[in-house]
């Protein structure tokens, strides 16, 4: 039976504003009491007497059952949400770093006290890929969940291969219409993606693994010369975050840029949107598509959530239940790849461990070897991975 939501809002920016103007144009039983934001200073187009700036105003409030969390900082909102739920509300968050640092505790939390975490709009904007792992897929064998999930970067690449745009003027550009931020570190870098394939694990695969023990590369060390070498082979680079099953019971999760040709499904999703590839025992292939990036992409998701704890809807987590290795039997770095690396010290390609060369190329001002290395290696020497003189990419 459907009841009426009192809701608390922290945050009111891109995402907040976004959902409070989805919520405005649905009849909905849902009642907005109260916003905290961190600076009262900035006008705002909503009444001043909605604003606040002690969390308590919202965590303390009896009436307020229902607790939305739209802020950048992880570990403030940890602290928020945390305690929200131990006061017996429930939650809906889109701070995909905070779930993803602290998953395992919340779902204890949740357990304890009987309330409902739901983070759908922390993971690829306005594609519903936690509910349908949770649901659709409960009882599944997934082969493997990649795809495109940070708006921002895929915008980028967009613009570098479709219109010869640099990385800077691109970034700009992106930085400009909203979709990545002042410091675009998180974005550009391939954290964003790491912690959105860290929840994804969670529900795909049961897993409680710790983002620092997933190897991310990210876009940032993307040079000319990488490009020319993509389009001259008639490819593109996308920023692909995998979760992969490679035998009966082990998972293997890694961000990395990848090189895609006109086959492949992910080659035609461009700018802000998103693209989910699921590839599972029974069901086979299947591709969920979407705006990743954006006020509104981010609040029709969130709000998906309101409106689910209207029926007292949370996540079950059941392959958490099913499973029976621990995690850390489960996850495993032991996996081949094959990539496209552009270096300048010969002493990499030693420490890196190449176990087969394919082609190997040097000129005065580029070198680059394609060849099959050991997930392992990457990620032990992935510091050596982020300087000006190194980039790699994943291979098909």
């Amino acid at each position: 039976m459907e009841k009426k939501l009192r809701l608390g809002i922290f945050g009111f920016g891109v995402v907040g504003q976004g959902l409070y103007d989805i919520i405005k144009t649905k009849r909905l039983n849902i009642e907005v009491k109260k916003f905290v934001i961190k600076h009262p200073e900035k006008k705002r187009s909503l009444p001043a007497e909605l604003f606040h700036t002690d969390p308590n105003e919202i965590l303390e409030d009896p009436e307020i059952d229902t607790v939305i969390e739209l802020i950048d900082d992880a570990e403030v909102a940890y602290d928020i949400v945390s305690k929200a739920l131990r006061n017996g509300k429930n939650v809906v968050s889109a701070n995909k770093k905070m779930i993803a640092n602290h998953l395992e505790e919340l779902v204890a939390i949740q357990q304890e006290f009987g309330t409902s975490l739901l983070y759908e709009g922390a993971v690829c904007g306005s594609i519903p890929i936690i509910r349908n792992l949770e649901e659709y897929y409960d009882n599944e064998l997934l082969h493997s969940v990649s795809g495109i999930f940070n708006g921002s970067s895929n915008y980028i690449l967009s613009k570098i291969f479709n219109e010869d745009l640099s990385y800077e003027v691109a970034l700009k550009q992106a930085q400009d219409l909203g979709f990545a931020e002042t410091d675009p570190t998180l974005d550009v870098g391939g954290f964003d993606a790491k912690f959105k394939l860290s929840i994804v694990a969670s529900h795909a695969y049961g897993l409680f693994i710790d983002p620092d023990k997933i190897l991310n590369i990210g876009i940032d060390g993307l040079t000319e010369a990488d490009i020319r070498f993509a389009k001259e082979k008639n490819l593109r680079v996308k920023l692909v975050p995998t979760a992969r099953k490679i035998n009966d019971h082990q998972v293997i999760l890694y961000v990395m840029p990848k090189l895609v040709d006109s086959e492949n499904i992910l080659y035609q999703v461009e700018n802000e949107y998103n693209g989910v590839l699921v590839q599972a025992a029974f069901a086979d292939q299947q591709f969920f598509y979407g705006k990743g990036a954006g006020g509104h992409p981010t609040g029709s998701a969130v709000l998906s959530d309101i409106a689910a704890l209207r029926y007292d809807y949370r996540y079950e987590y059941k392959k958490h239940l099913t499973k029976t290795p621990s995690d850390d039997e489960i996850y495993s770095v032991n996996w081949n790849l094959k990539v496209y690396l552009r270096y300048k010290d010969e002493n990499l390609i030693e420490k890196l461990g190449f176990q087969e060369v394919h082609e190997r190329y040097a000129s005065e001002d580029f070198k680059y070897i394609i060849g099959t290395i050991n997930l392992r290696n990457l990620l032990d020497n992935r510091d050596l991975l982020r300087g000006d003189d190194v980039y790699v990419i994943e291979k098909p």
